[in-house]
């Protein structure tokens, strides 16, 4: 029987080794953070898949364990508590808090989740191992677990104000769809009413991207989001649209998405999508090496660059690959493998489907295994002392929760408000106007999709003759066909059938997903995926001081027939790999092409705005973590800003990464830090 597969970043919590070659164990006992962090991950993989929901969760259970830490430092700010106290055992002070308060709010945030009847017991199960009497929950006193459970109840109420309109199960208020639903199952889309905005599906029977079965398909998710409180970003990141009584909050807008009839990127893009769905089958007899040698290395274009960054033709970017490891200096060992394999993994291992914790989840699960190799020494920035396991832990698990809310909030509120159609609807729609590459040719509609020799074609009756490409489609002349992955029609058992590539009618074309799942439920600009991959590696290029994966290699094994859920394969045994940690977030957004999710218009705006939320996120964090949010300038602790704080900026003059005296953040220890500590002279009170 074929295994079920974790996916995206996922399927790294079955490999906390391979990454890069040795096997490797965690810590002999993880911290309390990191326990808690993998109970929540496990239980978003039985919960609903709603990545924005879960960002928040990651986000505000970060929150209550650095809290429970921070409480116990003369230096670092907690985020909600204005505590200080002292303690003759800090460290087993900070283990109770801390599980107590991640306690608390995960018993509170999965008290209705579909997995509660596991995830609940889990959590309590872990309490009584870790030795803690979890019926205390007294928010009174100065012990460690009063501690914990006042850190959790600042969380839960601050959570009940953020804006996500929790308390009312996260329901939209205010956004409704323009276009009726596209109905998948049927040739097709006859009621689309606007080209250029979202339209929802209507499905028999639908399975989220957990697996978790449905019903009917769910509106929108989280389309208001841009109004929730979020950690780093700023009101000079905002922009406000109003649209039928509702302010929509757009943090780092990146414009409009492409309008049908008014930009070619619009037909470009989703003819995009269509051709690589031609690259779906093993057979086809083409060749890649999917190693760092060859891929990989793809510096972000500019907007004008954005076509010639895909290679539309063949798929994959313009990444040059690496002509040598750069950690080890020893060149890649190539990995010859079919294209069709390698895209049908990435659409896969990539996607939300069952077990996976969702891109934000998947990121943390990352961040965890880097934590763990042996090649990792926990220097925040790769500088400074080194940490032990919790705090390390406690202050990369803000910044990544921190980020991952932040790309939520602002992917979302992009989605919200520019509300853009999915490419199932645009290339269905686009094939019954007809084509719009030739005039004088059949079919002709201004409002159709551009033909392409072998690719995107009109049937004729020429070339439905018996033994011509569209021979199958005889009695369908004058229609749109494409050259595309077959689909679920093709697949009787999944764990022997391919569908492979072959001419299909436009009117019929399915994303490389499951059948029950078709495409998310929201709009698809910006690609959510794009955007959290790429704020977290830039994140964690500034965690870990290196843009590489430890050793220069990061790899997934992908064995042969024992990988795909919803046809058979690899073909063969294919091994994921990345050099770098940008490498690996490319890889994701590229996957959303070849799974038929989005196009590249929502694929680069997203990257490019992760690329900026990523080192906001750290940027705000080390704030916290140097006590620079409550006083500054107060370098050494004393709630005083005096001469030992002057001499700290002078010593220490000069670029920096994640260094206390940089009070501004700007990657450098210069005249405008020693203005503030000059300006801030004094009490801090």
């Amino acid at each position: 029987m074929r295994r079920l597969r974790t996916t995206c970043i996922a399927g790294l919590v079955a490999i906390l080794a391979p990454l890069s070659a040795p096997a490797q164990a965690g810590p002999a006992e993880p911290s309390v953070a990191r326990q808690w962090n993998e109970a929540m991950l496990s239980a978003i993989r039985m919960d609903f898949a709603r990545p924005t929901i879960h960002a928040r969760n990651l986000y505000h259970t970060s929150v209550a364990m650095w809290d429970a830490w921070a409480v116990y430092d003369t230096v670092a700010d907690p985020f909600l508590s204005a505590e200080r106290l002292t303690a003759d055992d800090v460290q087993a002070a900070r283990n109770e808090a801390i599980s107590f308060a991640a306690y608390r709010v995960l018993k509170h945030r999965f008290a209705r989740s579909p997995g509660a009847d596991v995830a609940l017991p889990a959590f309590d199960a872990l309490m009584d191992a870790l030795g803690y009497d979890k019926a205390f929950d007294s928010t009174v006193g100065d012990t460690p677990a009063a501690v914990g459970n006042r850190c959790a109840e600042n969380v839960i109420t601050y959570g009940l104000t953020d804006g996500s309109n929790e308390a009312g199960g996260y329901v939209n208020l205010f956004y409704e769809p323009v276009n009726p639903p596209l109905l998948p199952d049927f040739p097709g889309n006859p009621k689309l009413l606007d080209v250029n905005r979202w339209q929802p599906l209507a499905l028999e029977w639908f399975k989220d991207q957990a697996g978790i079965e449905i019903g009917e398909y769910p509106e929108f998710l989280s389309p208001e989001w841009g109004q929730v409180t979020p950690f780093s970003l700023t009101k000079d990141d905002l922009t406000i649209y109003t649209r039928d009584g509702f302010d929509y909050w757009v943090y780092h807008d990146p414009g409009p998405p492409p309008q049908h009839g008014a930009d070619d990127y619009y037909k470009w893009g989703f003819e995009q999508v269509s051709i690589w769905s031609s690259h779906l089958d093993p057979a086809d007899g083409v060749m890649w090496d999917v190693s760092p040698a060859s891929i990989g290395n793809a510096p972000l274009p500019d907007p004008a660059q954005y076509a010639d960054y895909y290679d539309l033709a063949d798929g994959g970017d313009w990444g040059t690959g690496y002509d040598i490891n750069p950690v080890t200096g020893k060149p890649y060992e190539p990995q010859l493998v079919p294209r069709g394999d390698y895209a049908r993994i990435l659409a896969e291992f990539w996607a939300d489907g069952p077990d996976s914790e969702t891109p934000p989840g998947h990121w943390f699960v990352l961040l965890n295994y880097v934590s763990d190799h042996p090649l990792t020494t926990k220097q925040l920035g790769g500088a400074g002392p080194v940490l032990d396991d919790l705090e390390w832990d406690v202050k990369t698990y803000l910044a990544m929760g921190g980020a991952m809310h932040d790309v939520a909030i602002a992917s979302w509120g992009v989605k919200g408000w520019y509300d853009y159609l999915r490419p199932i609807s645009a290339i269905r729609w686009m094939a019954d106007q007809g084509q719009s590459s030739d005039p004088d040719g059949p079919s002709y509609d201004p409002a159709g999709v551009r033909l392409h020799d072998g690719l995107i074609e009109v049937v004729t009756v020429e070339s439905s003759l018996p033994g011509e490409r569209h021979e199958h489609l005889i009695d369908h002349v004058g229609k749109i066909a494409i050259f595309a992955w077959r689909g679920h029609t093709e697949i009787t058992d999944p764990d022997v059938d391919t569908a492979g590539v072959g001419w299909i009618l436009a009117e019929n074309w399915w994303p490389y997903q499951r059948p029950t799942f078709v495409t998310p439920p929201f709009a698809g600009y910006v690609s959510g995926h794009s955007t959290y991959s790429r704020a977290a590696a830039e994140l964690m290029t500034l965690i870990t001081g290196s843009p590489y994966f430890p050793g220069g290699l990061g790899e997934f094994p992908c064995p042969q027939n024992d990988f795909l859920v919803f046809e058979e394969g690899p073909s063969v045994d294919v091994t994921l790999q990345w050099a770098k940690y940008n490498d690996a977030s490319d890889q994701c957004s590229l996957s959303r092409i070849w799974g038929g999710i989005h196009p590249g218009a929502d694929d680069l705006p997203g990257r490019i705005m992760g690329s900026v939320i990523g080192p906001e996120a750290f940027d705000h964090a080390v704030r916290y973590y140097n006590g620079q949010v409550t006083c500054p300038g107060d370098l050494d602790g004393s709630d005083d800003i005096g001469f030992l704080d002057l001499l700290t900026i002078l010593s220490t003059w000069g670029p920096c990464t994640a260094c206390a005296a940089d009070l501004d953040g700007s990657g450098a220890v210069d005249f405008v830090d020693l203005l503030m500590v000059l300006s801030s002279w004094g009490p801090c009170s």
